[in-house]
């Protein structure tokens, strides 16, 4: 399955790259023979159907903010009801049921650590359960983007290291392009005015943010359920702490691998490096991760691969932009 083919020219081609201009939809619509105006309505299209999620930025790791990786035993009467109350906080931006006793996996950002872990105590306050805390130690590859004809994603970008953080002056932008562009003409006028800045700054800091990695990439963000990339895993390694840099490195380079990343390990949780491979079918899933082990020297080591079974939020992160928190029963 794939995009409806008169999407894919413009949601493959621009998920990297999006001009950087006063009128980038002008240059969209050069490109695709169309109006400005009928490329607009197009991506609010998309938006409203739920395949493009926004156009915006990608931070690399590092970037600003806090954010980590958390996981949740959670009684299966009680997973919906939890699963919920986690969705409800505005700092989780992914949360999925997996297969595994931790069963609810979510992503938590913030503004800053302590804000973080507020929200994470609330959680276990709200839920009377313990919420794993697994933080992200270093990167080695972190950038989904998708070629909408593919059964499996194939790797895109470099891999790259933790970037230096956004100047506290600039944090303003940053979470305006964390939370993604207007769907107007001239998009980064907009960002401007409610900044007090010009537009020319606007798109110089956008522009020195790529130039120093800490954008990973500025595009459309799409969404990987409902593109048809629905067979996704997570595959956990324990490797000793003195490999698993170069472990790691070798695996960001495997075919299929989207993410990989080194995270601490738990009391109760001994997996320090991770993978995601994001699929169509499980069994190409499957084949993928063991060729991808092989080629990385661990496919002998201790590992779980947890598919997804259900998504209960997917959105952009916050970790520029003050959360205001929902109110909870």
């Amino acid at each position: 399955m794939c995009a409806h083919t008169s999407d894919l020219p413009l949601l493959n081609t621009w998920q990297r790259d999006f001009p950087l201009c006063l009128a980038p939809f002008d240059v969209l619509g050069h490109a695709l023979g169309r109006p400005a105006n009928a490329v607009i309505a197009h991506c609010r299209r998309l938006q409203d159907a739920g395949v493009l999620g926004r156009i915006g930025a990608v931070f690399a790791p590092g970037a600003g903010g806090a954010g980590l990786l958390a996981a949740m035993a959670v009684p299966h009467a009680r997973l919906e009801a939890v699963a919920a109350l986690v969705s409800s906080h505005p700092g989780v931006n992914h949360n999925y049921e997996r297969e595994n006793p931790l069963n609810l996996w979510f992503v938590a950002t913030a503004t800053d650590p302590a804000a973080l872990e507020q929200v994470l105590c609330r959680i276990e306050q709200d839920t009377g359960l313990r919420v794993l805390r697994l933080p992200m130690v270093r990167p080695y590859r972190i950038d989904l983007g998708f070629d909408l004809c593919a059964t499996t994603v194939a790797a895109g970008g470099a891999t790259h290291a933790a970037s230096t953080p956004v100047p506290a002056h600039e944090a303003g932008l940053a979470a305006l392009a964390e939370q993604g562009l207007p769907l107007v003409e001239r998009p980064y006028d907009a960002w401007a005015e409610h900044l007090g800045w010009s537009p020319a700054t606007v798109l110089e800091t956008l522009h020195r943010w790529l130039a120093q990695g800490i954008l990973s990439r500025f595009g459309m963000v799409v969404r990987h359920h409902e593109v048809g990339y629905t067979a996704n895993a997570m595959t956990v390694f324990d490797v000793a702490d003195q490999q698993v840099d170069a472990c790691g490195a070798l695996l960001a380079r495997q075919p299929g691998i989207t993410l990989a990343y080194q995270r601490e390990r738990s009391e109760h949780w001994p997996y320090n490096l991770y993978c995601m491979v994001h699929g169509q079918e499980r069994t190409e899933v499957l084949a993928l991760i063991e060729q991808a082990a092989q080629q990385a020297g661990i496919a002998h080591l201790r590992r779980e691969t947890l598919f997804s079974l259900r998504r209960f939020t997917q959105r952009g992160p916050r970790r520029f932009a003050a959360l205001q928190e929902a109110p909870h029963a």
